[in-house]
């Protein structure tokens, strides 16, 4: 910074709006007094009392570090602040001291117990600050208190938090290379991390601190990969560099049969042929031999950790990122078969339009990739052409690729083009395009003469820069065919009077030289020319005026013999020794003297030996050994960090390093091992056996095998006694299930029949229900249990069909009876929903719903919604306990005069509109007279909420109850509806707000899409909580009976009895929400919400809390 541009931000000059201006006096010596009152209004405010201007004076400071203003002098003012209550200004105090800790480091360290009190604070951001401004002081003495805190943060619950962590690692490593070995251990707690927040940040670390590690990468490879989609961009980066490297020393390469086929290939032909010469028997016995090795090898087969890598960085070449797309495809290019590099190409022409300094790496890459996989390319030839507006050095790099590309079939079209590209009034590209014709004609020997003929007619352009790229160019093509081209050779001698530029004055002296047997009239003119002007030439001309010297003196000396002595007398006294030096050697070499040795002899062969045509290759050849997206290969040279890239492996290294431990209920394969382990789901695993809509993990080993289905049957039996049920026998269950099939087949054959018989036959099978309902209503409990099982199972197997019908009926099925069977939808299905209308509930309770939970008992309900059923044969409704709808006071009988009203959430779908909650009141009237004309009045809704009101209820007589349905979208959000509830003489005002558990409606999912939505809702949409469970709540059916009270969400299935899952959508938005209780020793457990809405699930981790804890 020059020092009057450091004067002016001394004194405020340069100031913007909402900053003080404090004039001065130009002739009271400003530069040497320094100004004292400086920000001191910004200081005032940050030593007030009140957080209002201690937050707006944080506001300018950032606004002015922003700026690049100098905001240091304020450090004192602003670190007293770091213990302040008020968050935001904690927030911004820890922004500023990340950015000035480096650099006061003194004042720094005076507020670090302030930092450390920070680590502690129950807001995740300020821990991260703190952390971030702790690893930021580069002070040795704080080593230790660095490193702990690192630790600690490493394990903290909050994602962003233990990614901070991850940040810290490098710049402590910086600090002091010998915590490396801490370094890794925590850097292999953190590569174990599932969460998406930290694997990019952590990957870093790793690069930084112990690339070498790679044995750290196995357990963690997999989940990486999986993991890779919903990684921020550049951890994508990161990962997909580092996973590169990591594939090339662990896998096979999957080109390796090409080149062997090309070899075994060439050993058949040999051995083939090998009768025809009986003196190379052994010879060919060797080859015979090596040809059999080559059978017995095997093919190659890729390993499945390799191909997981390439499918799942496949959808990324679609990523909005350049640098993404870009690692994907150095990915592709370095790991995958040859078949399917191919992919890549049309990723990286996307990227073409994007803005130069993108183009311009992507261009680099693709010139280095069209060398070796020129096809990849060839169908978006049109998208390397040039355009006008493009920079000279994107230019340059499309010809490149241009030249790359051309064979046979295009190069006319290429070559069109090119002379368009000679017309322009860049000269650096047009001596570019020059120098690509040529490469194409020395590549492509068809339009060699094409080549040079144009070029010759570019000699006569009036550009000289265009003739002397020429001239270059063309004495390189001459080389190859020299005798054919003497009328060129002729053409080009006459251009050395008008052709100023050294190179090719350098390049037509060279030629003549050269092939001066050729042209044995013209060579010694040009001579004399050049004698005339040899002291006014460049050094590069005189060199090859010497040379044609030489060569004319060996070849014709008669004429030249004095022309050469001058010249060589000329180069005597030159004033470059280089040209005193070639004078001097040539002198010996050719003027034979008696000093002269016995290399005078050889002169003429050593100045008029063949030589080889120059082979004009492409600048980027062999720059595919760096790593293609790296700094490295971009430079053509290596890049400090730069890290190799591998040698791919002789023999691939055991790939069993990555299998990660199962945990111990999926080892179980039988049925035996399960049932000692007691898991306690009645039917789950049967219908996994039997029909296998859901994906979970015990579906794998119950459908393996048709002679299982005997063990499973009486597996599932015994484990229904376990869960409290009657026992049934094997033989009553096949009957059953014989039954059961036989009534499949009957329904079929009556669904084809008509549409008449289909509902009498429904008809018939409600009254069995009935029938069945009225029976187990004067049994034991016991028996209750069995009867519904029975049911259940049923319902189960008549569901048995694929998935993808299951999935199209769901949109109907959503409000059906339990145990209607899915397939009877697809005629009837007008009248089914008209049967299931909720929109009038009559004054007794719905039978649609109290009488099938009346049936049902507690426990059962909680076995129930571990079954693995889809939406169209259980329905949440169903499942959900008449115990568990709370009911809220909306009007005390007091405050009503008589007339009381009790509410409570139906969890019912509402039918006039699926996105409202379905609200059920109950209106008492305990006056002595009639109420009459109950309604609803004045609604006052927050923004985005809807009411659907209830009938009016017309006579309420003295003494009489009644329901009514409601319907009220609360816009996801737990605000209040509130409006006035009016009857014939009074008006009331009453408000009704929801618990956050109201505001979902249950969702099944299979455990495997459970597993893989959480997965997507990690990071910022993930809270979890360590609880002690209540004393009474510390079984299964305790846990599902108090969740599902708090919130109205269905169970998921589980294949551990040490978790509990459950699943629901919101029902305005239909974002999920999922939740997780995983139970550990002595009563501890953890809660654990995944939740699009973040508030949503803040407030649903209080009331499930509080609902598992009291």
């Amino acid at each position: 910074m020059s020092s009057s541009s450091a004067f002016n931000e001394e004194k405020g000059g340069s100031s913007s709006v909402g900053e003080p201006e404090y004039g001065h006096d130009p002739a009271s010596g400003g530069i040497f007094s320094s100004d004292y009152k400086r920000h001191d209004d910004l200081k005032e405010m940050l030593d007030s009392n009140k957080d209002s201007l201690k937050l707006e004076a944080m506001k300018r400071i950032v606004a002015m570090i922003a700026r690049g203003k100098n905001a240091s002098d304020l450090f004192p003012a602003v670190v007293k602040n770091v213990a302040c209550k008020n968050i935001e200004v904690k927030k911004l105090v820890y922004v500023y001291l990340v950015r000035y800790a480096e650099e006061q480091q003194d004042l720094a360290l005076l507020s670090i117990s302030t930092f450390q009190r920070g680590l502690k604070d129950p807001n995740q951001l300020i821990r991260a600050s703190a952390l971030r401004v702790l690893s930021s002081i580069r002070v040795t003495i704080i080593v230790p208190i660095m490193m702990l805190a690192i630790k600690e943060a490493a394990s903290d619950m909050s994602p962003y938090v233990r990614k901070t962590a991850a940040h810290a690692i490098p710049k402590l490593y910086s600090l002091d290379p010998e915590q490396k070995d801490q370094l890794i251990e925590v850097i292999e707690k953190l590569l174990a991390d599932k969460t998406t927040l930290v694997a990019g940040s952590v990957v870093m670390a790793f690069e930084e601190v112990c690339p070498e590690r790679i044995d750290l990468i196995h357990k963690n490879y997999r989940k990486l990969c999986n993991l890779l989609i919903d990684v921020e961009e550049w951890g994508q980066v990161v990962i997909i560099n580092m996973l590169t490297r990591y594939a090339r020393t662990q896998f096979l390469n999957p080109n390796i049969n090409e080149s062997l086929l090309e070899e075994g290939g060439g050993a058949d032909k040999t051995f083939y042929g090998s009768d025809e010469d009986e003196d190379e028997d052994e010879e060919e016995k060797e080859k015979k031999a090596e040809a059999a090795a080559m059978a017995k090898r095997k093919p190659y087969v890729m390993d499945p950790d390799h191909r997981l890598l390439l499918r799942n960085t496949k959808p990324l070449l679609q990523s909005r990122n350049a640098a993404v797309v870009m690692a994907v495809a150095q990915l592709y290019f370095h790991l995958a078969p040859k078949a399917e590099v191919g992919v890549i190409a049309k990723a990286l022409v996307r990227l073409l339009r994007s803005h130069s300094e993108v183009q311009y790496v992507v261009l680099q890459n693709v010139a280095t990739m069209t060398i070796k996989r020129r096809g990849m390319f060839e169908p978006y030839l049109k998208s390397f052409y040039i355009r006008s507006t493009d920079p000279t050095q994107i230019k340059i790099l499309k010809l490149e690729v241009l030249t790359n590309l051309a064979n046979e079939t295009n190069i006319s079209t290429i070559l069109r083009e090119f002379q368009t590209y000679i017309k322009s009034m860049d000269k650096d590209f047009v001596a570019a395009t020059i120098q690509a014709i040529g490469r194409c004609a020395t590549n492509i020997g068809e339009v060699r003469d094409t080549c040079l003929n144009g070029l010759v007619q570019l000699l006569s352009n009036r550009d000289e820069l265009v003739v002397a790229e020429s001239v270059v160019v063309i004495k390189k093509l001459l080389q190859m065919q020299p005798e054919k081209h003497s009328d060129i050779i002729k053409h080009m001698a006459k251009l050395t009077d008008n052709i100023q530029v050294p190179m090719a004055r350098a390049s037509i002296l060279w030629l003549i030289g050269e092939y001066c047997e050729h042209v044995p009239k013209i060579a010694p003119d040009v001579l004399r020319k050049m004698a005339k002007s040899f002291t006014n030439e460049e050094d590069i001309v005189k060199l090859q005026i010497l040379n044609l010297a030489a060569k004319l003196y060996l070849t014709n000396s008669k004429q030249t013999k004095l022309l050469t002595q001058y010249v060589l007398n000329l180069a005597k006294y030159d004033q470059n020794y280089d040209i005193r030096d070639r004078a001097r050697f040539i002198r010996q070499l050719i003027v034979p003297t008696e000093k002269s040795g016995a290399l005078s002899k050889y002169a003429k062969k050593l100045f008029l030996a063949l030589k080889p045509a120059p082979v004009l290759e492409s600048p980027f050849k062999d720059r595919d050994h760096f790593q293609l997206g790296s700094l490295s290969h971009l430079l053509n040279a290596k890049a400090g960090g730069y890290q190799e890239l591998p040698d791919w492996p002789e023999s691939a290294p055991d790939p069993s390093v990555r299998n990660v431990e199962v945990p111990e209920w999926t080892k179980c394969s039988s049925r035996e091992k399960r049932k000692e382990k007691k898991v306690e789901k009645p039917f789950y695993s049967d219908s996994e056996g039997e029909s296998g809509p859901t994906e979970s993990a015990d579906s794998e080993s119950d459908s393996a095998s048709g002679s299982e289905s005997g063990s499973e049957g009486s597996g599932s039996a015994s484990e229904s006694e376990e869960s409290g049920g009657v026992s049934v026998s094997e033989e009553e269950e096949e009957e059953e299930e014989e039954e059961k099939k036989t009534k499949k087949r009957e329904l079929k054959k009556a669904v084809q029949e008509s549409e008449s018989e289909q509902s009498s036959e429904e008809e018939d099978r409600k009254h069995e229900r009935k029938m069945k309902q009225q029976k187990s209503d004067s049994e034991s409990e016991s028996d209750e249990e069995e009867e519904s099982e029975s049911e259940s199972s049923q319902s189960e197997s008549d569901d048995s069909e694929s998935e993808a019908e299951v999935r199209k009926k769901k949109k109907a099925a959503e409000s059906k009876p339990p145990s209607k069977p899915a397939k009877r939808e697809t005629t009837k299905e007008k009248k089914e929903m008209s049967l299931l209308d909720l929109d009038d509930f009559e004054p007794a309770p719905s039978p649609q719903v109290t009488p099938v939970n009346n049936l049902f008992s507690n426990s059962l309900v909680t076995d129930l919604e571990g079954l693995s059923l889809s939406e169209a044969v259980l329905l949440p409704a169903t499942i959900t306990p008449s115990s568990a709808l709370k009911s809220y006071e909306l009007l005390h009988r007091i405050t009503g005069e008589g007339l009381s009203v009790e509410y409570c959430f139906s969890r019912q779908p509402f039918s006039p509109d699926a996105n409202m909650v379905a609200v059920q009141m109950q209106f008492t009237n305990s006056s002595a007279s009639d109420t009459k004309s109950l309604h609803m009045e004045d609604v006052k809704l927050q923004s985005g909420m809807r009411v659907k009101e209830f009938p009016e209820i017309e006579l309420l007589p003295a003494g009489e109850t009644a329901t009514a349905v409601m319907g009220i979208d609360f816009c996801d959000s737990t605000q209040a509806a509130n409006f006035q509830l009016c009857t014939h003489t009074r008006k009331f005002f009453v408000s009704i707000q929801p618990p956050v558990g109201e505001l979902m409606r249950p969702v099944f999912l299979t455990e495997n899409e459970f597993k893989k939505e959480q997965g997507q809702l990690m990071g910022m949409n993930e809270i979890t909580e360590k609880l002690t469970l209540d004393a009474k709540c510390r079984n299964e059916h305790a846990i599902v009976q108090r969740v599902t009270t708090a919130a109205n969400l269905s169970r998921v299935p589980c294949g551990s009895d040490k978790e509990c899952r459950f699943a629901g959508r919101t029902v305005t938005s239909g974002s999920l929400v999922l939740v997780t209780v995983a139970t550990r020793e002595e009563g501890a457990a953890q809660l654990t919400i995944n939740c699009e809405k973040m508030v949503i699930g803040t407030m649903l981790v209080k009331d499930i809390l509080l609902a598992l804890t009291q």
